[in-house]
């Protein structure tokens, strides 16, 4: 996993039109969605063959994003999860969720920089 440490490992569109952005992104990129449950919210990953690509999510699913407009939101990789969350707080960063539990995927925590911009980590399952 080391060789992913500080990559974006996915980003994903949350948005208000779902079915809209499904179609948009299919037209325009070739990719095709599957659907899954993912905690109780339906999370749609697109693909460009058999590779995963991108997430698509309802807005709506997530309500401490409530007022906010539809936006695209990237996680990146880390070696440590807790220690990456202590880094970013030792520099002016801010914890706003985890780190999580992700089956299949890893651990996640949603954190903002010193300057107030969201982002993603994950520590990826090995």
């Amino acid at each position: 996993m080391a060789q992913h440490h500080g990559q974006v490992w996915w980003t994903e569109l949350r948005t208000g039109d779902v079915p809209k952005a499904l179609a948009y992104y299919r037209d325009l990129c070739g990719w095709n969605f599957e659907a899954f449950d993912m905690q109780g919210v339906a999370y749609h990953v697109g693909r460009r063959g058999d590779r995963p690509i991108i997430g698509i999510v309802a807005l709506s699913a997530l309500p401490d994003l409530a007022g906010l407009p539809p936006h695209w939101f990237s996680y990146f990789a880390v070696n440590d999860i807790d220690r990456a969350l202590a880094k970013s707080t030792a520099r002016g960063g801010q914890t706003l969720r985890g780190p999580l539990p992700i089956e299949g995927l890893g651990r996640i925590a949603i954190v903002t920089d010193p300057t107030g911009a969201a982002l993603g980590l994950i520590q990826p399952e090995t």
